[in-house]
């Protein structure tokens, strides 16, 4: 693996550290969940054969630290550190943008608030739970959560929010045969201390604001030709795949499948990474 030329960027209430890769065009990488820069060590290298590859520590996660621990946090307010990264690095050059998870919904966000700094986006699963017909039973279900989380703890809220993600799965038929385990590269095994030091925030702050998050549907339909929503092949029925298929249906775009589940990223970082490329490059020329 390459070592990436690391730097920090100071945006409204934090410090955000990020990493950069390879030459040519920009492609930004924002993860989701509990992970930070780390979760694309696994793709960044290839990807940065043909493009400056770009990502970072979400505000509050890992090494980028908040000037108010407290703090409240907002997707338009992610949305825009994601924006300040790319004015850094590429000034008046719209982007391409891969985004997983709650980073996803950044992304989304992104795109709507500041089109003309964005060529394409590729959203993998994102978790907008307020665009299905069923969205009140999803808020209970974080209310649920951070009820757990508030008076059992950490553990016991993140097995009740991973049951609630999963049990579409187990309803429609789609995880009735167990999967194999799969065993995790080295470096993804060596992030599971700090992922693990992030869920907190995460647990408290990113989901409860990220998964009440409600995209504008009229911006990404007017934009549709620059988004690509993308799901794991082993994760249909699941709540981050069934939103991002509703809203692929809602915006009439096709839906991309990657290898994996919603972590594939991590699991199948090869085929993952090669496919995005693919899908970049195909992209490309049909704006040709």
């Amino acid at each position: 693996m390459t070592a990436p030329t690391t730097g920090t960027l100071r945006v409204n209430g934090a410090t955000l550290h990020y990493e950069v890769r390879g030459r040519g065009p920009l492609l930004l990488l924002i993860p989701g969940g509990a992970g930070g820069a780390a979760a694309f060590d696994g793709i960044a290298d290839g990807l940065a054969a043909e493009y400056t590859v770009a990502t970072y520590d979400p505000r509050g996660m890992s090494r980028s630290t908040l000037d108010d621990p407290e703090a409240e946090q907002h997707v338009a307010e992610h949305a825009e550190d994601a924006l300040r990264v790319l004015e850094s690095l590429s000034p008046g050059e719209p982007a391409r943008v891969f985004a997983t998870s709650s980073g996803a919904i950044a992304a989304l966000h992104l795109l709507t608030a500041h089109p003309d700094h964005v060529e394409r986006v590729v959203a993998h699963e994102p978790p907008v739970v307020e665009v299905l017909p069923d969205a009140a039973e999803h808020r209970a279900l974080i209310a649920r959560v951070q009820e757990t989380f508030r008076t059992q703890g950490l553990m016991p809220a993140m097995a009740e929010f991973a049951a609630g993600l999963t049990a579409g799965a187990k309803e429609d038929g789609a995880a009735t045969e167990p999967k194999p385990e799969l065993k995790l590269p080295p470096q993804a095994a060596a992030r599971a201390e700090r992922t693990m030091a992030n869920l907190p925030y995460f647990l408290g702050r990113i989901v409860p604001a990220f998964m009440s998050y409600a995209p504008d549907l009229h911006r990404l339909d007017a934009l549709s030709d620059r988004l690509v929503l993308a799901c794991g092949q082993d994760s249909r029925g699941e709540l981050p795949y069934r939103s991002a298929a509703f809203l692929a249906e809602r915006l009439g775009t096709e839906l991309l499948h990657f290898p994996g589940g919603h972590t594939g990223l991590t699991t199948h970082p090869a085929a993952f990474g090669e496919l995005l490329r693919e899908t970049f490059r195909a992209y490309s020329l049909s704006d040709k």
